[in-house]
């Protein structure tokens, strides 16, 4: 009986290897990739005309120009939310535990609303120029909330797509994943909306007051003139 001949001692070392790699295999690498989906609320704005000029004036107070009268107003609510869905695996011991979060986040403008006092009701042209003028704030918070879009992104998935599956004692990792967000990344959202405040007080200039005033062969200067007798 002929003798078998032994592995060549570098193919046995190559074999051990691969076995001791499928031994150490990480099981957290069953989970899927994690990921960030961001979705940017659009809606449209919507119009009121319940409120008069005194009215306005209130709600104006802090973003009118002093001197100026409040016509017309446009008013966006900042808004994040998200949404999380966490795969996890956790170990034989039941200590520890391996997580792949999947989170959406959604923000935006919502709702936006204008308000153009009623003494300048819809069909005037004083309402038709005031409603122009407000529409260009509309559109300023529709802009800005497109042109953050593409830093949000990346800077999420740099946090939460761009690395390997989250580890930690068992049972831990949801709540601190809701307390980064929360304490974190929706602070940090808003203050990118809140960005836009600089935006929309450009549009109210000086000249684009005394233009919208002017405007309808004066129309708006003379409902104003009987609300000052």
């Amino acid at each position: 009986m002929g003798r078998r001949p032994l592995p060549a001692p570098g193919l046995a070392a190559l074999l051990l290897g691969v076995l001791a790699g499928a031994a150490q295999a990480d099981p957290c690498a069953d989970l899927p990739p994690a990921s960030v989906t961001l979705e940017r609320l659009e809606v449209p704005a919507s119009s009121h005309h319940r409120h008069g000029l005194e009215a306005l004036q209130k709600l104006g107070a802090q973003a009118s120009r002093p001197g100026h009268l409040v016509l017309g107003l446009t008013r966006g609510q900042a808004v994040v939310s998200y949404e999380v869905k966490l795969p996890r695996l956790l170990d034989a011991s039941g200590r520890w535990e391996c997580a792949s979060p999947q989170l959406t986040l959604r923000y935006g403008y919502r709702p936006i609303t204008i308000y153009v006092a009623r003494e300048f009701p819809p069909g005037s042209c004083a309402h038709k120029e005031i409603l122009a003028h407000e529409q260009r704030h509309v559109e300023a918070y529709q802009a800005h909330a497109r042109r953050i879009e593409a830093e949000i992104r990346a800077t999420l998935q740099s946090r939460f797509a761009g690395q390997g599956p989250w580890r930690g004692p068992a049972h831990q990792i949801p709540e601190q994943l809701r307390q980064e967000l929360e304490q974190r990344w929706v602070p940090y959202v808003k203050l990118m909306l809140d960005q836009v405040e600089p935006i929309q007080r450009a549009i109210d200039t000086p000249e684009e007051y005394t233009r919208v005033a002017a405007s309808c062969d004066g129309e708006i200067a003379r409902a104003l003139g009987k609300r000052q007798r």
